[in-house]
C-alpha cells in the first residue's frame, strides 16, 4: 500500500516537485494546498494528476489541510513559515517535508529555539521530518560519501564550502525573488511581522541561510561544528538598497573530529555563482570534480558520482519530467522526492533528518553572532544524532 501527500505551497518552486511527488511509485493519492486558488488549479486540471488527485483533496490553509487524512505534508512555502508549519503538521499528525532552510528570520536565538523545539516534536511525536536540502543529494556529496564510507579521504583534515550568489546575479536575481515573495499575501504579512525585528535592532546576514555550503562538508565527514568565528562585509553607506548591511560573512569551524571548516556566504561577490564544496583528508582529496591523492587526480562525470535511483522510480520520474528528470540544483531534486517517499513509506527516518538539518543551520547562526562581536569565538549548540 501507497502513500497519501499533500503538497503546501504550489509557487515556482513548490511546482518543480509536484510532478515528481506525484510520480513516485510510493505515492497513492496527491492533495494540494495554497493560498492562492489559481496554484491548486494548475495542478487540479493537469491530465498527468488525474490518477492521484481527488476534486476534495484541494485545500487554501495550513490548517484545512492538516485536518485531511493524508501520511505526509510537503511545505514548500516561505522560509519564515517553515518550521511553525512544520510544527504544526506534525502535530496533526503528519510526517513534514520542509524546503530549506529550517527557518529564516532575523534573529538567530528564534532559529536556535525552533531546531529545539522541531527536535522535541519529532521525538514527542515519532513523527518524520526531512529537510529538502538540495546539496545532500547533488553528484559530488553522494561520491564523496561513497568514499568517506570506504575510508578513501583517511583522516579529515580540512573542507571548505561556498555559496557564492550576488544579489544581482542575472540567472536569479535575489532583489526579484525578494519582490515576488513580498508580493503574495504571506509576504505582505511578513513585512509587518518583520518590523518587530527592525524595532529590536536585529541585523540578519547571509549565515543565515548557510545550508548549501554547510551541509556538503558535514554530511561527507561525519562531524558537526563544535567552535564558530566570522568576520563580514558590509554594503557601502550608500548603497541604493540596504546601505550598510552585511553583504558577505566567512567563517572558520573546528569540527568535532578534529578538522577545520571554512565557510562563505557571500550575497555581494563579482562571479557569475558557485554552490560547491572541497574536502581533503590524510589519504585524499575531493576538488573541483577530480579525486586527488598524492599520485594521481582522477577527473570525475557526473554519472560516475551520482548514485543510481531504482529503475522503476527513474523511469516513473522520466515519463513525469522527459530530459529534465533529475529536476534542478545539480540534480537532487528527484533524490529529494525519492528519499522523503521511501522513508515515509518505510516508516524510517530519512536521511536528512532534524538532528542533521540542525547541524547545518546551527553554524551558520553562531558564525552570523560572531561576525557582529567582530570574529569572537562561540561554541556551536547541537542535539545529537538522530533516535531512529
Amino acid at each position: 500500500m501507497g502513500i497519501s501527500v499533500g503538497l503546501v505551497g504550489l509557487g515556482s518552486f513548490g511546482s518543480a516537485f509536484a510532478d515528481l511527488f506525484k510520480a513516485h511509485p510510493r505515492v497513492d493519492r496527491v492533495a494540494l494546498c495554497d493560498r492562492e486558488p489559481e496554484r491548486v488549479e494548475r495542478f487540479a486540471k493537469s491530465p498527468a494528476f488525474q490518477s492521484k488527485f481527488r476534486p476534495s483533496d484541494a485545500y487554501e490553509s495550513l490548517d484545512a489541510i492538516c485536518g485531511a487524512d493524508l501520511d505526509a505534508l510537503v511545505i514548500i512555502t516561505q522560509p519564515w513559515l517553515h518550521a511553525p508549519q512544520a510544527v504544526q503538521a506534525m502535530e496533526a499528525g503528519k510526517h513534514v517535508y520542509s524546503a530549506v532552510p529550517i527557518l529564516y528570520v532575523p534573529d538567530g536565538d528564534e532559529i536556535l529555539q525552533w531546531c529545539d523545539r522541531l527536535v522535541d516534536t519529532v521525538r514527542r511525536t515519532g513523527l518524520h521530518y526531512m529537510l529538502g536540502e538540495t546539496t545532500y543529494y547533488r553528484p559530488e556529496a553522494m561520491y564523496c560519501r561513497r568514499r568517506a564510507a570506504e575510508g578513501g579521504f583517511g583522516r579529515f583534515v580540512y573542507a571548505e564550502g561556498e555559496y557564492f550568489h550576488d544579489r544581482d546575479l542575472p540567472s536569479c536575481n535575489l532583489r526579484e525573488v525578494r519582490r515576488r515573495r513580498y508580493a503574495s499575501a504571506a509576504g505582505r504579512e511578513w513585512l509587518e511581522a518583520a518590523k518587530r525585528y527592525d524595532e529590536r535592532g536585529i541585523e540578519s546576514g547571509p549565515m543565515h541561510y548557510p545550508t548549501h555550503s554547510t551541509s556538503g562538508p558535514i554530511c561527507v565527514m561525519g562531524a558537526h561544528a563544535v567552535k564558530a568565528c566570522a568576520w563580514a562585509t558590509r554594503r557601502p553607506a550608500d548603497d541604493d538598497d540596504a546601505p550598510g548591511a552585511i553583504g558577505n560573512e566567512t567563517a572558520l569551524f573546528e569540527m568535532s573530529n578534529g578538522a577545520t571548516m571554512r565557510i562563505c556566504e557571500h550575497r555581494e561577490i563579482g562571479h557569475t555563482g558557485q554552490e560547491t564544496f572541497r574536502v581533503f583528508g590524510t589519504d585524499g582529496c575531493y576538488k573541483d570534480a577530480c579525486w586527488v591523492d598524492k599520485t594521481s587526480r582522477t577527473p570525475l562525470t557526473v554519472e560516475e558520482m551520482r548514485d543510481p535511483l531504482p529503475p522503476e522510480v527513474l523511469e516513473a520520474f522520466t515519463e513525469a519530467k522527459g530530459e529534465g528528470v533529475y529536476g534542478g540544483h545539480g540534480g537532487s531534486h528527484a533524490y529529494l522526492v525519492h528519499e522523503f517517499c521511501e522513508a515515509i513509506a518505510a516508516d524510517r527516518t530519512p536521511a536528512i533528518n532534524i538532528w542533521e538539518a540542525a547541524r547545518y543551520m546551527a553554524p551558520g547562526v553562531m558564525a552570523h553572532k560572531s561576525a557582529l562581536r567582530d570574529g569572537e569565538l562561540l561554541d556551536v549548540p547541537d542535539w545529537g544524532d538522530a533516535a531512529d
